[in-house]
């Protein structure tokens, strides 16, 4: 059988005796530095995890509001276009965030990073919606070789960006 270790608890500081248990394998493993660094980090992923998260309904909430065309609205009414685009948005606003989650700290620095990361994206999309002339239209249509077009400026966007925030 496993081996039995007696843990000395003490009382109380000015009780000068204490009590002694044996340690049992749960007692062991939940003492691991493995579960402890699980314990203390877990709750700060959730956080974290949340943050970006929330910068991320945000900008899609906000590129949705910026663009010539109602995307939702096209998606709902069966525009594959329209959801290739989307998708894009989605995915070219992750990659930056997920690299400003990956070089953050804290908190603070998720949301600082991941918000000028957001502004410097959405000012990117906008900038490939208005080179790529006609595009819209021909997403409204639903043209998806013109979303399979915007999708790739995007995302060439997204990773040029994501590799600038790794210095």
């Amino acid at each position: 059988m496993g081996q039995v270790v007696l843990l000395s608890f003490p009382v109380h500081p000015a009780a000068g005796f204490s009590i002694s248990m044996a340690a049992s394998p749960l007692t062991d493993a939940l003492a691991s530095p493995e579960v402890q660094a699980f314990a203390s980090g877990f709750p700060v992923l959730v956080l974290h995890l949340f943050a970006t998260l929330a910068l991320l309904g945000a900008g899609a909430v906000v590129y949705a509001l910026l663009t010539p065309w109602r995307e939702i609205t096209l998606i709902r009414q069966g525009n594959s276009a329209a959801a290739v685009a989307f998708g894009g948005v989605l995915l070219g606003l992750a990659i930056p965030l997920a690299v400003s989650l990956s070089v953050s700290t804290s908190v603070r620095d998720i949301l600082l990073w991941g918000l000028a990361t957001l502004i410097l994206q959405l000012l990117a999309f906008r900038v490939v919606d208005l080179v790529l002339t006609g595009l819209p239209q021909r997403i409204q249509e639903g043209e998806v070789s013109a979303a399979v077009l915007l999708v790739a400026a995007k995302l060439a966007t997204a990773l040029i960006l994501a590799a600038a925030l790794t210095g």
